[in-house]
């Protein structure tokens, strides 16, 4: 086991570990900048090095700034996080340059499931079905005469997406041959901009589906498990609100042949650590790689709370070269968990971001109630970074059950200082499409939020 592990995060996921970590005997290295001095990962670590000004580009997401903090407090380790440099393979490969450990896949396999259209080739030799499209696109000469052979073959709309990246970033819609040029290059001008990777493909624009995920640790010595599934397909712009497992609407025999077809995409890149495969379920329940994620998800907390394994705790262990004890056949999943993503916006004035200070805080409690945050009160908001203030998460024994006491939660809770999605969640979850589990990915374009 690592003795000292450096968190290269900040707020609630940072907190997330540093705890997992205090568990487990693991010394902790906190990293911040200079607007992040009073911030609650920073007072629970053992350590803390400000890593420099409030921009992540000059603090969270500065290599040199970060690797420099580990081997000067000695710390063996790096724990990602999720975001920032979480997939970011160059920053993988520097730290095993200086012979500090990335909790986490080697360089190459985030590379290569980085790039979504290297991703797709690799799902499809691997026997797990993609969604039908075209590869890498390089011209808009190019563009259009796939567009042309894809509406012939699957048929308008298509998506054109950057291969690199992802949260909805490089992605356009193309409803007529007419749209292909401009859709070509603005996703190719965004993706550059966003990931420095202007590589694009094609792929068909699925209609009412679910996106379903499935989650899996894998050690260093071939064993993989899958943990079960996650519903995320309430969604706005690409981007989660809500989360739930298991998902409600998918078939048993679905499920099972999900999870064969994720486990066999592990496999095929020999991966290592927690990671999660994202499929996308029309209504007749056919499914089809969408992406991976080579990370621990925001998410993850449902699935804890389901399948009763830390995921945190795990993928340290993974990643100091523990083999897993415990094999497929052994995963028991009980239950239902349900979380809702609070986010310092405010939905009557499109979703704008707020930041300022908190004045009340209440949490919710109560059995099988849990809230990641990194909240305190008298706690400033700083205007850089994320919105997403914080988790609310409930666990009971039937989804009927979870549904009631998220009501009850999102009620109790009380943020007062700043603006928040909270009343907005409450109203998610009461809609009929999710008591009854039908909503899809295009649920939220319908409704007046």
């Amino acid at each position: 086991m690592f003795p000292k592990i450096l968190i290269a995060n900040r707020g609630e996921i940072a907190v997330r570990i540093i705890r997992a970590c205090k568990e487990m005997g693991v010394s902790t290295v906190a990293v911040f900048s200079e607007a992040d001095r009073d911030a609650l990962h920073v007072s629970l670590a053992d350590e803390s090095i400000c890593i420099g000004p409030a921009p992540v580009q000059k603090s969270y997401l500065n290599m040199d700034a970060i690797l420099s903090a580990a081997l000067v407090t000695g710390a063996k380790a790096i724990h990602p996080g999720y975001g920032l440099l979480s997939e970011n393979a160059q920053f993988a490969s520097r730290c095993a340059e200086n012979r500090i450990k990335f909790i986490g896949p080697s360089a190459d396999i985030i590379s290569r499931m980085g790039d979504k259209d290297e991703a797709r080739r690799t799902m499809r030799a691997a026997g797990v079905p993609v969604v039908p499209g075209c590869d890498l696109v390089e011209s808009v000469e190019q563009a259009q005469r796939e567009a042309e052979r894809a509406a012939a073959r699957i048929g308008l709309p298509i998506l054109i997406k950057a291969r690199s990246g992802g949260g909805g970033r490089g992605i356009r819609l193309v409803k007529t041959p007419e749209q292909v040029e401009r859709a070509f290059l603005e996703a190719r001008a965004e993706a550059r901009g966003a990931f420095g990777d202007d590589g694009v493909y094609i792929e068909k624009f699925l209609t009412g589906v679910k996106h379903i995920e499935m989650q899996l640790l894998c050690d260093q010595h071939g064993g993989v498990v899958c943990l079960g599934d996650r519903d995320c397909s309430m969604q706005r712009k690409h981007q989660k609100l809500l989360e739930e497992c298991p998902a409600p609407t998918i078939s048993a025999e679905t499920r099972a042949r999900m999870m064969d077809a994720a486990i066999r995409a592990a496999r095929a890149v020999s991966y290592e650590g927690v990671g999660t495969v994202e499929f996308l379920v029309t209504s007749d329940q056919q499914f089809y790689f969408m992406e991976m994620n080579t990370r621990l998800q925001v998410e993850h907390p449902v699935t804890e709370m389901v399948s009763a394994t830390d995921l945190v705790k795990w993928q340290i262990r993974v990643a100091s070269g523990t083999e897993l004890p415990f094999e497929q056949k052994d995963i028991k999943l009980t239950g239902h968990a349900i979380e809702c993503r609070i986010n310092a916006e405010n939905p009557q004035k499109n979703f704008a971001p707020c930041c300022g200070q908190i004045e009340i805080l209440h949490i919710p409690g109560g059995p099988w109630v849990r809230f990641d945050t990194a909240l305190y009160q008298g706690y400033q908001i700083p205007p850089y970074y994320d919105s997403m203030i914080g988790k609310l998460i409930v666990y009971a024994s039937t989804r009927a059950e979870a549904i009631r006491k998220m009501q009850a939660a999102l009620c109790e809770m009380v943020i007062e200082g700043v603006d928040h999605t909270g009343s907005m969640q409450a109203d998610l979850i009461n809609e009929k499409a999710f008591i009854d589990g039908s909503y899809t990915t295009s649920f939220i374009e319908g409704l007046k939020l």
